[in-house]
């Protein structure tokens, strides 16, 4: 009797990549490292400057907490020091895996010393739940978007900066001194944002997904979410939303530009509004924090 050895298909496809493939992502004279999504490979260039090559895991139109990693990267792995998670959704289900790829590879979870919270849900009523809810929110998960407060990003920039040190020792005052810079401009970052939400304190923004409960927290502002548990809003629960809005004069409905604007649309036509973008996963962080939170304080009244 023939036994069959059966191997998973994802390993057959990394196995078939690294057969084939004769080039190389990583520049030879560069320390390699991935990153799972965009901003983070913001920050490990601003301490590693040209002395690492930063590849990203999740493409820029693609969600982190679906993505599937490609036969490519997952063979790419093999030649990185350092993968930086994040915490994002598609790491619970990729990390051990992309761990697995690359027993070399040290895995820096740059989140771990980060307290996080519920992902804010705005919660629709109905006469008999009213009384039970108080705080119009409800928790749906652990937040994950811990990228978009300057605060927690110091946090992480420290993370990166001992794993850049430690794999790479022979330039760590150079990883240090860039460190410093980095940590400068971050703070001159939180500095102005508070500048910019100067008595603006319990203001609302209203946002179709609820990426932005880090922010909100950091300059006390409230982010009120359209989507409800992954999905749009259904008819009765777009009236309620549509009320709030005009309840407390919201005029500007922010949108990620990989979420579908049709609910922001008929919110924002029915309260004389208007749809603006919104993205969390620019690679600019800096100038897109700033531009942001421009937009925020414009539209908060």
């Amino acid at each position: 009797m023939k036994r069959l050895f059966r191997m998973p298909i994802f390993v057959i496809a990394i196995l078939f990549i690294l057969f084939v493939s004769q080039g190389n992502c990583f520049s030879a004279d560069k320390l390699p490292v991935f990153v799972s999504i965009v901003p983070q490979k913001y920050f490990v260039q601003q301490i590693g400057k040209n002395l690492v090559d930063v590849q990203v895991m999740v493409q820029p139109g693609s969600s982190p907490a679906t993505y599937e990693p490609t036969p490519q990267q997952m063979a790419d792995l093999s030649k990185a020091k350092n993968y930086f998670a994040i915490g994002v959704p598609f790491e619970n289900v990729w990390l051990e895996k992309i761990a697995a790829t690359n027993p070399n590879m040290r895995v820096v979870h740059t989140d771990h010393r980060i307290e996080k919270h519920a992902m804010a849900a705005y919660h629709h009523h109905d006469c008999h739940e009213e009384k039970q809810h108080k705080g119009g929110h409800e928790p749906t998960g652990l937040d994950p978007h811990i990228w978009l407060s300057p605060p927690l990003v110091k946090i992480q920039a420290r993370a990166i900066l001992a794993a850049l040190q430690e794999a790479d020792p022979e330039h760590r005052s150079a990883y240090g001194a860039n460190f410093k810079v980095f940590s400068a401009r971050i703070d001159q970052l939180d500095a102005d944002l508070k500048e910019t939400f100067t008595g603006k304190k319990g203001l609302g923004f209203m946002v179709f997904h609820p990426a932005w409960g880090y922010f909100a927290r950091a300059y006390g502002l409230k982010q009120v979410p359209i989507e409800i548990e992954g999905k749009a809003p259904k008819p009765g629960q777009l009236k309620e939303l549509i009320e709030h809005a005009r309840e407390k004069g919201i005029k500007v409905i922010f949108v990620q530009p990989q979420f579908s604007t049709k609910s922001a649309k008929l919110i924002a036509r029915e309260i004389g509004g208007q749809v603006a973008f919104a993205n969390p996963l620019a690679e600019d962080w800096l100038a897109n924090l700033r531009q942001i939170a421009d937009k925020f304080g414009a539209a908060l009244k």
